[in-house]
């Protein structure tokens, strides 16, 4: 009997160990969960949404939607980096309007994004406004190409009861629920003060707008020489160059070529041309059209660019001129402009925040249709970014 007490007391022992052990092994194992459950998991566009003023446009909280709702975004352009991180951000705020309200399949809330196929196209982009005012949708966000280009079709969604979302670009039109946009006067002020700094507050400035209709170009141009006229009076404006303007500025050209008032890459001789010899407008090309303003402006120091677009035209024209001493600066940061940026042919640009416009022009969107009431104004927000800034992290998480 008390041999088999002993044995029983043995196995009991060893299994209170094993136990033991088994509980202690658990424990090493979940140690690391539990850390990794406690780690916040931070959205690697979540900085972009917070610098979204106000702060209700950055969630999808209490955007209750009916199920199949169909919300309608159109933009600028269907293509370049830009517009491909607007939709992004339009997607991601799709995705979690639908995650939040738990709908799947022909529940969800279906966005979409869509814009000409050239950019800035008025007329096309007119009918894609048609085309999805057509679909009915529950809202419908828009970057205005042309600020009193969509006013019929306005009307018209007024009296469907669509809602209407300016984005990016806006217009003076009443009846828009919101306009989810950069702080264009703000950033261009900014742009014009850091360029003044550049020019040691004397010289001439060279504008390029990527055009002359939209109210985001136009709130840029007016702003920028605005803050130079009250607060730069060393700095001078000369040319202003729109980007949409590109005829009238050939026959120009053509015009004093055949004068003899101007000659391509040399000196005017002052002589007409013979007929023979006349150059028409459409041989014109838009390098030569660059080469023009800046030949027109020996004596510039600085050149401003409205968007991405300017921009280029305005970096290629030095290139071709082989000049380093005009400073360079304006908006946007595509991966040609933030590899000039890093090279030194651009001294500074404004970087927007597109997939935040993107995002939060959903979420107004969604505030329009269901009524909440929205913001006249909402801020994506922007940075100033140099080439030293380039590393840091608060403008890295702007860059796209």
């Amino acid at each position: 009997m008390k041999k088999r007490s002993s044995i029983i007391a043995i196995l009991l022992c060893a299994a209170m160990l094993t136990c033991a052990c088994a509980a202690r092994s658990d424990d090493k194992v979940e140690e690391p969960v539990q850390a990794e459950k406690q780690k916040v998991k931070v959205k690697e566009y979540q900085g972009k949404l917070d610098i979204i003023e106000p702060g209700a446009y950055n969630n999808v909280n209490g955007l209750n939607l009916e199920p199949g709702s169909y919300i309608s975004v159109i933009g600028k352009a269907d293509g370049g980096q830009f517009w491909e991180e607007v939709k992004k951000g339009v997607d991601q705020a799709a995705r979690d309007i639908n995650k939040n309200l738990g709908y799947e399949g022909k529940d969800k809330v279906k966005v979409t994004y869509s814009g000409p196929a050239a950019a800035d196209n008025v007329d096309e982009q007119v009918n894609i406004l048609d085309e999805e005012l057509a679909r009915y949708p529950v809202a419908l966000g828009i970057s205005i190409a042309d600020a009193k280009a969509c006013e019929v079709q306005f009307d018209l969604a007024a009296e469907s009861d669509i809602p209407i979302v300016a984005f990016d670009s806006g217009s003076d039109y009443q009846g828009l629920m919101a306009t989810v946009a950069t702080d264009n006067k703000a950033a261009s002020k900014e742009a014009a003060s850091r360029l003044a700094e550049i020019m040691k507050e004397t010289g001439k400035v060279i504008l390029f707008a990527h055009d002359s209709k939209s109210k985001a170009a136009i709130d840029r141009e007016n702003a920028f020489k605005e803050e130079m006229q009250q607060n730069h009076p060393g700095i001078t404006i000369g040319d202003v160059y729109h980007l949409d303007q590109l005829a009238d500025l050939q026959k120009k050209v053509a015009e004093e070529i055949n004068a003899g008032t101007y000659k391509k890459g040399g000196e005017a001789t002052g002589e007409k041309l013979d007929e023979q010899d006349e150059v028409t407008p459409d041989s014109i090309t838009e390098d030569d059209v660059v080469d023009y303003v800046l030949a027109k402006n020996p004596d510039a120091k600085g050149c401003f660019a409205t968007n991405s677009d300017a921009m280029k035209v305005a970096l290629n024209g030095l290139d071709r001129m082989e000049e380093e001493n005009i400073a360079l600066v304006g908006f946007d940061a595509d991966e040609e402009e933030i590899k000039a940026l890093s090279d030194g042919k651009i001294d500074g640009l404004i970087v927007q925040n597109p997939f935040g416009m993107g995002y939060a022009t959903v979420i107004a969107s969604a505030r329009a249709a269901l009524e909440m009431g929205n913001e006249a104004v909402v801020d994506t927000g922007y940075t100033w970014v140099t080439k030293k800034k380039l590393k840091d992290e608060n403008v890295a998480k702007m860059l796209y």
